[in-house]
């Protein structure tokens, strides 16, 4: 196993290879607020301890369920030895995913310092988008988030979806909360320590991995979307997570042609008309 130097311990080849790749532009603020106003989305910021977080959201009263995206982890390495300045992502498929969505009700959220400055506030430093991205403290600030939306539409369920590491937090928030009532991952990386190994790079003693609860998960209707094309989440990464929760209301489906970074958003309305596992 490679070892790097010490700001670099914990790092995955997922924020190295392909966070650099797809639609790359000069100004990602100014093309995700292009994305999100063309299907209605509205962008509010919320500020937990200790990291701010940017939303995007489209609600039609009445809200009995509210569908949830979570964003992968962003632009976080230039090159693979130096870290980003800014994690904000270059290619948002989270958010690409929640414009393509044609539901009433859909919330998203970056990640813990997307979407934010430049500059950045005292809190954003390197590590929170490199080795602690799924640190306590940052699902701790993703699920107050969460919390902090609920609270506006008494009784309502969330359906969560998680992109690429959006969906190790997703598995995550979905195994603290009563209020979920399904889960979908979109390559998502729901085993840390295997995508750690499987690209040869340093573990990452400080994350939370989504895999280590799915027993938790059991009873929960959920669907794991992986790419045939995809060498940074490959299938396997699903499958092992469906071992791992087991029962019968987990399914992982292989998307013929998709890899990473693909235009998921494009095939999305198609897989969202899938019906859910019965349990």
């Amino acid at each position: 196993m490679r070892i790097y130097p010490h700001f670099l311990q914990g790092t995955v080849l997922i924020s190295l290879s392909l966070l650099l790749v797809g639609c790359i532009t000069d100004d990602p603020h100014r093309s995700a607020q292009k994305i999100a106003s063309e299907s209605g989305l509205i962008s509010e910021k919320f500020d937990t301890d200790p990291f701010p977080i940017v939303t995007w959201q489209r609600i039609t009263p009445p809200v009995h369920s509210l569908r949830v995206y979570i964003e992968g982890d962003g632009f976080a390495w230039k090159s693979r030895t130096t870290p980003s300045d800014n994690p904000t992502p270059r290619n948002p498929t989270g958010l690409k995913l929640a414009a393509a969505d044609k539901q009433a009700n859909v919330f998203y959220l970056a990640r813990p310092c997307q979407f934010i400055g430049p500059p950045l506030p005292a809190a954003c430093r390197v590590n929170v988008w490199t080795q602690d991205r799924f640190s306590p403290a940052v699902i701790d600030a993703m699920n107050e988030v969460l919390s902090q939306m609920v609270l506006r539409y008494p009784g309502v369920m969330i359906d969560l979806v998680g992109y690429s590491g959006g969906g190790n937090i997703a598995a995550l928030l979905a195994e603290r909360r009563d209020d979920v009532r399904s889960l979908r991952t979109v390559a998502g990386n729901l085993d840390v320590a295997y995508v750690n190994a499987l690209h040869h790079v340093t573990p990452m003693p400080a994350a939370r991995s989504a895999i280590d609860r799915a027993a938790a998960l059991r009873d929960l209707p959920q669907i794991h979307y992986s790419g045939d094309a995809d060498t940074t989440v490959p299938p396997a990464v699903a499958r092992r997570f469906q071992q791992a929760v087991g029962g019968k209301c987990v399914r992982t489906e292989v998307v013929s042609g998709m890899g990473h970074g693909s235009d998921w958003a494009a095939v999305w309305p198609r897989l969202l008309a899938q019906g859910m596992p019965d349990c």
